[in-house]
């Protein structure tokens, strides 16, 4: 890692909390038919990425879902649509490590892919003014890793690409980075590893 870097911009969703549909599925349904009709349709629908960039809010997804969901499992679908963020508990570490870099001096960001209901749960995690910065997709209308959500979150925060270390648990959101500018690493469940080298390059 160039010693260069002054910025930590860190994704959300698996770095710093635990994106876990399974969990949530385990939760509200009761059969495994049940799960597999839910995670197709809510999940993995295109009403998921829709909300992440803004274009729906989170509380008008089960409506669109629904119609594609038989009618038994619609209390299960609201429960899964409105209450999925249950799952999103801090990755082991994340707190940690998000609160060593900034006492060690780097002005540390979130760039996320996340519908607005981030702003209900994530302040579980940190404060938001803990950050000195937090660029949400919805908010933009606009998704990793298309290069304009990175170039709009440098513009916001007057940041230098070169002197950020982007750091995302998903390979085509880190490359996004790199076509921007940005140094990244992938994170692979160890805050550690990623420490190291930024501290010793």
């Amino acid at each position: 890692m160039e010693k260069k870097i002054k910025n930590i911009v860190l994704d959300m969703g698996n770095v710093l909390l635990d994106y876990n549909p399974g969990f949530v599925l385990d939760t509200f349904c009761s059969s495994e038919e049940e799960k597999e009709i839910i995670r197709k349709e809510l999940f993995e629908g295109p009403e998921w990425q829709l909300g992440d960039k803004g274009v729906i809010k989170d509380k008008d997804r089960f409506d669109l879902v629904k119609v594609r969901v038989p009618v038994k499992f619609h209390a299960a679908l609201k429960d899964c649509a409105f209450k999925w963020d249950i799952c999103m508990k801090p990755v082991p570490g994340a707190r940690e490590f998000a609160v060593r870099v900034k006492d060690l001096g780097y002005k540390v960001y979130v760039l996320s892919n996340a519908s607005d209901l981030f702003y209900q749960y994530f302040p579980r995690f940190l404060p938001l003014d803990f950050f000195d910065g937090v660029f949400v997709s919805a908010d933009y209308l606009m998704l990793k890793p298309d290069k304009e959500i990175y170039d709009a979150f440098l513009a916001k925060y007057g940041l230098n690409a070169g002197e950020c270390l982007f750091i995302d648990d998903r390979a085509e959101n880190t490359a996004g980075a790199i076509n921007a500018g940005m140094n990244a690493v992938q994170f692979k469940g160890d805050f550690n590893i990623i420490l190291d080298q930024i501290l010793n390059g």
